[in-house]
């Protein structure tokens, strides 16, 4: 193969990918070609695979938690209070450097419709993310339902004194979550590696705390799933409510005081994460370059 078919080559697979090739002397109005072009950036060819990511990930995120809380609710010297709330952020931690550079780990339909609302996510794909995140969470408590035998109570969210005690605790701690989430995954001044650290740890804090009081849910699916598994509906409207709000208010806040813009005079701090992979990069930049100017 030559130096020009094999520029040519991936001339094409850039076009391919980018979408950036244009129609030539043809008759076609732009706007129905941009239209075209924004169908595919919206709803991409690989959404069945980030639809999988996600009923994956809620799945393995409900089956720990609740099972862990199944377990806690039977028989306290097996798992403790804290035991399931360690269980549960280090599941959301494992999950999210797992599969968060493929669907971005939101196993939340709260946390999905935050990123869209404040425009980090596509409208299109959201439907999507709330089939496969409540499917994931379903099937994960009916897999509880049939191992755990004969325990009924699978792990379900239901408040603990007045409804509004619940409703308030729901919000908070879905707004401490929502907040940490929307700082370390879309700003690029924080340090994005740790994204998992960082959202697994908020999620340990709050429901230490909120798990007496409201189950510390800050999940429709996660509520919803344990909810249909034991037959147990109380107060479920709430465990909706309150992480809509909470996410809705978190990802409000942060985008309030977050700087758009680069300080001129603060100079750009890389973690040795970014810079091992900018220095990758630039080694592969390289070789390439290199592989080009051998004749074939």
């Amino acid at each position: 193969m030559s130096t020009n078919s094999r520029s040519n080559s991936r001339a094409n697979f850039s076009n391919e990918i980018h979408d950036m090739a244009t129609p030539q002397n043809s008759n076609m109005p732009n706007m129905m070609y941009y239209n075209e072009r924004s169908l595919a950036d919206f709803f991409p060819p690989h959404l069945l695979k980030k639809m999988v990511s996600e009923v994956v990930s809620t799945f393995l995120l409900v089956f720990v938690t609740c099972g862990a809380s199944a377990i806690n609710g039977n028989d306290p010297s097996r798992i403790s209070q804290l035991g399931q709330s360690v269980a549960g952020g280090l599941i959301v931690t494992v999950m999210i450097y797992s599969v968060g550079h493929i669907s971005g780990a939101h196993m939340n339909p709260a946390v999905t419709t935050a990123f869209a609302v404040f425009r980090h996510f596509p409208w299109i794909q959201v439907p999507f993310y709330w089939a496969s995140q409540f499917t994931g969470a379903i099937c994960a408590s009916f897999v509880l339902k049939a191992v755990l035998h004969p325990i009924e109570v699978l792990g379900t969210t239901t408040p603990v004194g007045p409804h509004w005690h619940s409703l308030l605790i729901e919000i908070i701690v879905t707004f401490n979550m929502m907040f940490v989430t929307l700082a370390v995954a879309t700003d690029t001044r924080a340090v994005g590696e740790l994204a998992g650290l960082a959202v697994g740890s908020s999620v340990c804090i709050t429901s230490i705390f909120a798990g007496a009081v409201s189950g510390g849910s800050m999940n429709p699916a996660r509520t919803l799933g344990p909810a249909l598994a034991s037959n147990r509906y109380t107060g479920l409207w709430l465990y909706f409510l309150g992480p809509i709000l909470g996410t809705l208010s978190g990802a409000w806040t942060y985008t309030f005081i977050r700087f758009e813009d680069s300080p001129k005079d603060a100079p750009q701090k890389l973690s040795s994460f970014k810079l091992r992979r900018l220095q990758s990069q630039s080694v592969a930049a390289e070789d390439d370059d290199v592989l080009d100017h051998i004749p074939v």
